[in-house]
């Protein structure tokens, strides 16, 4: 044990970062790298499937017997754990953003594996995105330490965080009640509103749970505490409603603009929330805040410009329809959007993915 500290205090000495930082980043770093490669593996499952029987891009199902698209799943599944243990380690403004890694993964490896062409402006945009992720991991702030999950619930109930969920909720609500009937199929900022929305407390939720199995595998039981299940209860209620209007915003518009504007609308919210709720800016000089935020941006930059370039790369017009024909698919297989996150397999907690990991999972 006295080694351990010895190391854990030269690692901290060493990179400025903290141990639990260093942890998280590593968890959040696996899990692109893990999500990246899923998406690749499934994809070449999805053709391999669609070789021999009906296309999920038309409604077949016979990938379900393809072993490689399960073997895609399963991976999926494993960068999704990781991500999820990420959060009880590293602060979400330090996680979140990394999402934008697993873009750079996939597509280095279709790249390699499906040969399919990046485009030099594509190789900028994963440049960006490595430096901006960089920017933001030298200048994250340390992670709070916390005993219990009654202290993440004293946090959560604080007026600055209980005021900010009431306006999530009540703008959530509008926007089911009243604007998803008359705009959600011609507006794309009504579907991805709702799930950016509810993703910013599903972030915060499920950071609270992490932090209570962290505890508690450590010899600290915190399932014998009710906030316990009450964050569990809202993680699966936030989930299941990110995964029904996700799915309407994917089925309705290209997910080449669906992915980057959920991803910048998901991220800003979660920052905002993990500030009002842990206070992360408490522990920074205005620098540090501002360099973190340059950070994002640049990490913004990249992804809205691999998105633009993968439209070039496909041969696509330079102006894609942001909305699709019913049930149309952008290359005849499941509406397969670039991995940007999840904390559970087929969960939105960083960015859509692909509609057939949401309707089998």
């Amino acid at each position: 044990m006295g080694g351990a500290q010895l190391v854990g205090r030269w690692v901290e000495s060493y990179t400025g970062m903290s141990t639990d930082n260093i942890k998280g980043l590593l968890l959040a770093l696996s899990s692109s790298l893990f999500i990246g490669a899923s998406f690749i593996v499934k994809k070449k499952g999805l053709k391999k499937a669609g070789a021999s029987g009906v296309r999920a891009g038309v409604g077949g199902y016979s990938y379900l017997l393809e072993p490689l698209w399960w073997a895609g799943m399963i991976t999926m599944i494993v960068g999704e754990i990781a991500n999820f243990a990420a959060y009880a380690f590293a602060p979400a403004i330090l996680v979140t953003p990394l999402g934008a890694l697993s873009i750079i993964i996939s597509a280095i490896l279709a790249h390699i594996m499906l040969r399919e062409k990046l485009h030099i402006f594509g190789i900028l945009g994963c440049i960006l995105c490595v430096v901006g992720s960089t920017t933001i991991v030298l200048h994250a702030p340390p992670e709070r330490q916390i005993e219990s999950v009654a202290e993440v619930w004293d946090l959560a109930t604080e007026p600055a965080f209980l005021f900010y969920a009431a306006v999530v909720l009540a703008a959530s609500f509008v926007l089911i009640f009243h604007f998803v009937p008359q705009y959600g199929q011609t507006h794309i900022m009504v579907y991805i509103g709702i799930c950016s929305l509810v993703g910013s407390l599903s972030v915060m939720s499920v950071k609270a749970l992490g932090i209570a199995l962290k505890l508690t595998f450590s010899g600290m039981n915190q399932l014998v505490y009710p906030q316990t299940w009450v964050f569990s209860f809202v993680v699966i209620s936030c989930i299941v409603t990110q995964m029904n209007y996700l799915n309407k915003a994917l089925d309705t518009f290209n997910t080449a603009v669906v992915s980057p504007i959920y991803y910048t609308m998901f991220t800003s919210l979660t920052i905002l929330a993990s500030v009002i709720m842990f206070e992360d800016w408490d522990r920074q000089n205005p620098t540090q805040i501002v360099t973190e935020m340059c950070g994002f941006v640049t990490i913004l930059s990249g992804t809205f410009l691999l998105h633009k370039t993968k439209d070039m790369v496909d041969g696509l017009p330079p102006n894609l329809p942001i909305r699709l024909p019913k049930h149309a698919d952008e290359d005849g297989y499941a509406a397969e959007g670039i991995p940007l996150r999840s904390a559970a397999d087929g969960i939105p907690l960083r960015s859509p993915r692909t509609t057939d990991s949401f309707r089998s999972s």
